[in-house]
């Protein structure tokens, strides 16, 4: 199954690669996506006994909740809004202090949808179906037993440290962090190093993908590390998409 959504970062060419080299009983386990952005290795996997899905974005968890619960409301909100440069901009600027969830949701969804790369900050200039929500619907049953967090990385892996759980971890990338919103969880190197040292000490499974990066395969160079390939949609030379480097990294 697709992710419902775009994501700067969003795991669509990787899941594969990802999910072949989960345990193999990984159903089995407590299955817990610590940064979970546009879940797309969740989507992707079978169901295990339980799963959680967290991220640090507020706007983003809120977003996951509503389709989970009341989907048919965010849809409603959508009917009748137009793909145009004068609604983005205005939903961007908005204060979302009085809105509901439903309606913080919908705004959300509709900018993710319409920005350029699913920044929202930027108008795309694509023409978008902004009111189909079919992809929605779809993963709106797929959620139904999927508990959605909305914590820091720090909290939900001590929360999970236990020998049954297999954590799945997307961080922002090493020198690209200012890609990402992590509301105003700052993303450093010395958060990475802190990522690592939790990681050490981790009770059960984890797999990490990571940018291919010195830094980084000397924090995890205790574990197993697998260098993967794929095609890089925004580097073309002589008309080929150029090839980018990530790492799987696991402790089993």
């Amino acid at each position: 199954m697709d992710s419902f959504i775009p994501w700067i970062g969003g795991k669509k060419l990787l899941r594969k690669e990802i999910v072949n080299r989960f345990p193999e009983n990984y159903t089995k386990y407590k299955y817990v996506e610590v940064f979970g952005g546009a879940a797309w290795v969740l989507f992707y996997k079978q169901e295990s006994v339980l799963e959680i899905y967290n991220d640090i974005n507020g706007e983003l968890v809120n977003l996951f909740r509503c389709v989970k619960y009341h989907a048919e409301a965010v849809e409603k909100e959508l009917e009748f809004v137009l793909n145009s440069r004068e609604i983005f901009n205005e939903f961007k600027n908005q204060n979302t202090k009085y809105m509901t969830d439903i309606q913080r949701a919908a705004r959300y969804l509709y900018l993710i949808k319409a920005s350029y790369g699913a920044k929202v900050t930027t108008f795309g200039i694509k023409c978008r179906d902004i009111s189909n929500m079919d992809a929605v619907y779809k993963i709106k049953d797929r959620l139904s037993k999927v508990a959605v967090e909305n914590k820091s990385f720090t909290d939900i892996i001590k929360q999970y440290n236990k020998e049954d759980v297999l954590l799945y971890l997307d961080p922002p990338y090493h020198n690209t962090e200012k890609f990402y919103d992590t509301s105003d969880f700052i993303f450093n190197e010395d958060t990475h190093t802190q990522l690592s040292n939790m990681l050490k000490e981790f009770k059960g499974k984890f797999l990490l993908s990571y940018n291919d990066d010195t830094y980084i395969r000397e924090l995890y160079k205790d574990f197993n590390i697998e260098e993967v390939s794929r095609s890089n949609n925004l580097s073309i030379t002589n008309g080929r998409k150029n090839l980018f480097r990530e790492l799987i990294i696991r402790n089993y």
